[in-house]
């Protein structure tokens, strides 16, 4: 395949090398100089327990990139999303598609911008890091989903799929991919607050102080999902019907320890969310990820004080309010309803597959 990959940090360089190391054709662009310098210079390094390995690659800043590309997959955080698609959309062919490798519901910016059409879904849960400029640490293996946003099977998806074997060589192609991104939203919120202290995800997940409040963030995301008729879908341990509305204490502990055991595994101890806060202080991805679900939260009627809580505490960190610490994290306690949530909207009938407001 001739691919570019639009932010080629984490997520993207670590694909985009497993690419060019495969033999395809894959241009990198970001909008990191120092990055891109060291790429030109000495090529991307991909480092870790999975792999270690050096590839040259193009690597260019967006102000640069020239020509018109079939795939171009999208790596920028959240709150890039519509700038990025916005830039990138002059290089995407007419019948081409961007496809979202990305933290959060972003396939709908994107999809406002370039069209559904021209827009296709992807679940990414491996570990990685930008260690510097031009290496990459690999952490840890993790689910890789892509999906139409229609649900439809296609042959760009299923060409795209087996590309990227070269990577993951499990990666699945769902006719829901919006139950992954929704089940990883679920998932997320225990990972924003987990980024509150200082302690590995392994740790917060395994201790029992915590689990009532990150149940509780994943009962009320889910809980929205619910009542935007999506079916949530597992992964690495996480079970959305564990956290459902009929989810039993038992099968959160089974959960629990298998998302334990899943990040023990994992070279990668701590989040991104941990890294932006404690490593690059810069302002993470909670307001772009949450603050549309907080919304939708308040259109269908659901109460979410957990994840409300969660994002002004992240927010309060960022701004330098609170520091990282395990009791920071533990504040989270006090917004836990007695009853978990409720007031939920499901009037519509069965599950669709796709939030609404979601391209048509």
């Amino acid at each position: 395949m001739r691919l570019a990959v639009w932010g080629a940090g984490a997520i993207g360089g670590t694909i985009g090398a497993y690419l060019i190391r495969a033999g395809h054709d894959v241009t990198l662009v970001d909008a990191h100089e120092a990055h891109v310098a060291a790429i030109r210079e000495r090529g991307l390094r991909i480092e870790g327990p999975i792999d270690t390995f050096e590839v040259a690659a193009p690597a260019v800043l967006p102000h640069e990139l020239e020509g018109t590309f079939d795939t171009i997959l999208l790596c920028v955080k959240a709150q890039a999303t519509e700038a990025a698609t916005e830039a990138l959309a002059p290089h995407l062919s007419a019948d081409g598609a961007v496809v979202s490798a990305q933290n959060g519901l972003n396939e709908i910016a994107i999809a406002r911008v370039v069209g559904e059409e021209r827009t296709v879904g992807a679940f990414v849960n491996f570990g990685a890091d930008v260690l510097e400029p031009g290496t990459i640490h690999f952490g840890g293996r993790g689910a890789v989903v892509l999906g139409e946003l229609d649900g439809r099977r296609s042959e760009r998806v299923t060409r795209l799929a087996e590309a990227l074997k070269a990577f993951e060589p499990n990666v699945q192609v769902s006719d829901n991919l919006w139950g992954f991104l929704w089940g990883k939203m679920g998932y997320g919120a225990m990972l924003f607050a987990s980024a509150l202290s200082d302690a590995s995800i392994a740790d917060v997940l395994a201790s029992d102080e915590a689990r009532p409040f990150l149940s509780a963030l994943a009962r009320e995301v889910l809980a929205i999902a619910a009542a935007e008729r999506i079916r949530p879908m597992g992964f690495n341990g996480f079970d959305p019907d564990a956290f459902g509305p009929d989810g039993r204490p038992e099968a959160r502990d089974a959960s629990f320890a298998e998302m334990v055991r899943f990040n023990r595994r994992s070279a990668k101890s701590h989040s991104g969310v941990w890294r932006d806060l404690a490593v690059h202080k810069r302002p993470t991805e909670v307001r772009a990820q949450f603050d549309p679900l907080i919304e939708t939260a308040e259109r269908r009627r659901v109460d979410v004080p957990v994840v409300r809580a969660m994002v002004e505490l992240v927010r309060a960190v960022e701004t330098g309010r609170e520091r990282q610490s395990w009791a920071t994290m533990m504040r989270l306690a006090d917004a836990v309803p007695p009853d978990g949530p409720v007031g939920t909207d499901t009037e519509g009938g069965a599950p669709t597959g796709r939030p609404e407001g979601s391209p048509a």
